[in-house]
């Protein structure tokens, strides 16, 4: 019998070289399971079982060879809608890509294929991955597993809940302003967004190109660095991304933290926070002392701008990429009449109303009149916080601070203010505004349901900042059975 909830990367790894159970059956058993399971989570729009379960029998056939297979051979993980796969549906969440079938594998997916990852499915996604609760999907609202009547973040919200409910070992997500960690945070899980230009952006619909990253969600941080192990590296067809390589076995180079300094953000006041997320993360922190770092006090003083800063940024960009979704290509609509006809008609009727407020956001910061007010001066901000974080990174290896403020809130709760929704990022956006990489580990205080704690390191550091990340998770056991 396979018990899915206890499967790791590893395990799966030992259990089919072993021949506990072979990647058929392994890959089988998550479709049954998803088949149940998945009618009241709705975590995936897509199933793969075909090719996936063909995918399982190429293992299989290696095993029985005698052939070695790469640790990610077999294993089952989910795929956020808006990362492609070829000659699959990819939706971004949206009906104006309804009918989309991707042309091409995104550099990232690529990469999986040849390690022998089994793709189960693509996950919903809030549209055009613009949320921080997966309700702005077009096509369904995905839950909480930890709790039905809740949001389980976004945008990678279906990435998240798959894991969660036991219906994806792991999977990949994108983070543009939190949208990686934010979910992991509320489903009890770990994310990690690496460092920008360390993960190929090719193949992933972009929101605002110089902040997305594709990243890794999983049940542990070791999950987590072997598949961002997978997935780094200089691509061709990408000029952001960087010659950069990551060993997942970096994360047991030290046995503790002495000699590691921490610094606590001075401008974050821990007294304001929820009394019951200020407890665990006080309590964390206590351990990374156990652990043998020193924690300091840091201040970096426009920290408080980033969000102000990303609600410029980000809308600017996505109204330039989202420019290409005209109705005549991707996913032609039915419209008919003039090209500006078909055009307006088109985004008006498939574009939802978040997708809607931010190009007009960002078409207007991008205007003649409010371009220097608006988009110039949001840039000067953004290179005045990335010199404040290089400036702190000369004094502490790493730094600390929760990943939301709150636990995950209920469905409706947000949705209709804006601004309320935004500020579930306040906590997230500075790693994406600086280019840093940073992992969400879930903590908890007396409430049932999870928080996370965060680590941000300086760019291409994520191994110091695994190697924390992993001392902390083994020592507490703060990661409960889900």
């Amino acid at each position: 019998m396979i018990t899915l909830h206890e499967l790791t990367i590893k395990k799966i790894h030992f259990l089919l070289t072993s021949k506990e159970f072979s990647a058929f059956d392994l890959t089988k058993e998550f479709f049954d399971y998803i088949e149940k399971k998945d009618k009241e989570i709705d975590a995936y729009k897509l199933l793969l079982k075909d090719e996936a379960l063909r995918q399982a029998n190429e293992i299989d056939k290696k095993i029985a060879a005698g052939e070695e297979i790469s640790l990610l051979a077999g294993v089952p993980l989910a795929i956020k809608d808006n990362i492609l796969i070829k000659n699959t549906l990819t939706t971004a969440g949206s009906k104006i890509l309804a009918n989309y079938k991707a042309a091409y594998n995104a550099t990232a997916i690529e990469k999986l294929k040849k390690q022998g990852a089994i793709f189960l499915g693509k996950t919903n996604i809030d549209e055009f991955a613009m949320g921080s609760s997966t309700e702005t999907s077009a096509f369904r609202k995905t839950k909480n597993p930890l709790d039905l009547t809740r949001v389980p973040g976004g945008s990678s919200g279906g990435s998240a809940a798959a894991i969660a409910s036991h219906q994806s070992v792991a999977a990949l997500g994108s983070d543009t302003g939190g949208s990686v960690r934010q979910p992991a945070s509320f489903c009890g899980l770990v994310g990690l967004k690496p460092t920008y230009g360390a993960v190929s952006r090719f193949g992933l619909i972009a929101l605002a190109s110089s902040l997305d990253q594709i990243g890794p969600l999983a049940k542990t941080v070791e999950d987590a660095a072997i598949l961002l192990e997978a997935i780094v590296g200089k691509d061709k067809y990408d000029n952001s991304s960087e010659n950069f390589q990551f060993q997942a076995n970096s994360i047991y180079n030290k046995d503790d933290l002495k000699g590691l300094k921490i610094g606590i953000i001075k401008e974050i006041n821990l007294n304001s926070l929820e009394k019951d997320l200020a407890i665990a993360f006080q309590k964390n922190l206590k351990q990374l002392e156990n652990l043998g770092a020193s924690i300091e006090e840091i201040s970096i003083p426009h920290l408080s701008l980033s969000l102000a800063c990303y609600y410029v940024l980000m809308p600017a960009e996505a109204s330039s990429n989202l420019a290409r979704f005209d109705g005549l290509r991707y996913s032609p609509s039915d419209k008919t009449g003039s090209l500006k006809d078909i055009y307006f008609e088109t985004r008006g009727e498939y574009f939802g109303s978040e997708v809607k407020r931010r190009i007009v956001l960002g078409t207007f910061v991008l205007s003649s009149g409010y371009y220097d007010a608006f988009y110039h001066k949001a840039r000067l901000v953004q290179t005045l916080i990335k010199k404040e974080f290089e400036e702190v990174f000369k004094k502490v290896d790493l730094i600390v601070l929760p990943t939301t403020p709150t636990t995950a809130f209920k469905f409706n709760e947000k949705i209709n203010d804006p601004l309320e929704m935004y500020l579930s990022d306040i906590f997230t956006v500075p790693a994406n505004i600086a280019g840093l990489p940073a992992i969400s580990l879930p903590i908890y205080g007396e409430n049932k349901l999870p928080y996370g704690f965060q680590f941000l390191a300086n760019h291409f550091q994520e191994a110091t900042m695994l190697n924390a990340a992993y001392l902390l998770e083994q020592s507490t056991h703060e990661r409960r059975s889900l």
